[in-house]
């Protein structure tokens, strides 16, 4: 038996379906049930299935051992990016070094729900909404505190008219606009 799992029920404890499952569940493996049982492997498979065992890889029991807080670590980062940072799967797959199936799961682990397609293109068209009014208010900021459209539109390789819809929406109160340029003189008339 790994030294990583569980004790195992003995003989002097009655082997229920529950025991068993509880001890799967914990990470023992089917044939260390077996072993430490006296039961037969198709006795402990379908004592296992009467408890509603879901079962295991022979990959995911290994990943289970090698180190539980560290996957449980990762499963709560994978939630977070999907969650509150809009991450698809495949972007959480590259993150964790998994497959899709297998950030999937982990993301499942976590609580997380997968969403669709659709929701996760509202979730990301929400975050760049935010992230671009905060860029607004921060235009906002230096508008007020002098700068010019111009001068906001260079720097942030925006055009003029960018510039002036973001402080729009940012609810900015523009300053009267300057005209540069020689002065204009009425037209004499004849």
């Amino acid at each position: 038996m790994n030294p990583h799992s569980p004790p195992v029920p003995g003989t002097s404890e009655a082997v229920t379906p529950q025991a068993l499952r509880k001890q799967y569940e914990a990470g023992a493996t089917v044939d260390e049930l077996v072993t430490a049982s006296g039961l037969s492997y198709g006795t402990v498979l379908n004592r296992l299935h009467d408890a509603g065992t879901v079962m295991r890889t022979s990959w995911q029991t290994r990943r289970m051992r090698q180190n539980p807080q560290a996957r449980q670590r990762l499963a709560a980062h994978l939630r977070t990016l999907y969650e509150q940072h809009g991450a698809t799967l495949t972007e959480l797959a590259a993150a964790a070094g998994e497959t899709r199936r297998g950030a999937r799961r982990l993301l499942v682990e976590a609580g997380g729900t997968v969403r669709t397609t659709q929701q996760t293109l509202r979730v990301r068209a929400a975050a760049r909404a935010a992230e671009r009014y905060k860029f607004a208010l921060s235009l906002r900021a230096r508008y007020e505190a002098g700068a010019t459209v111009p001068e906001l539109a260079r720097e942030h390789s925006y055009s003029v008219a960018t510039v002036y819809r973001l402080l729009h929406q940012a609810g900015t109160h523009m300053r009267p606009q300057h005209h540069h340029g020689p002065a204009h003189t009425p037209r004499k008339r004849p």
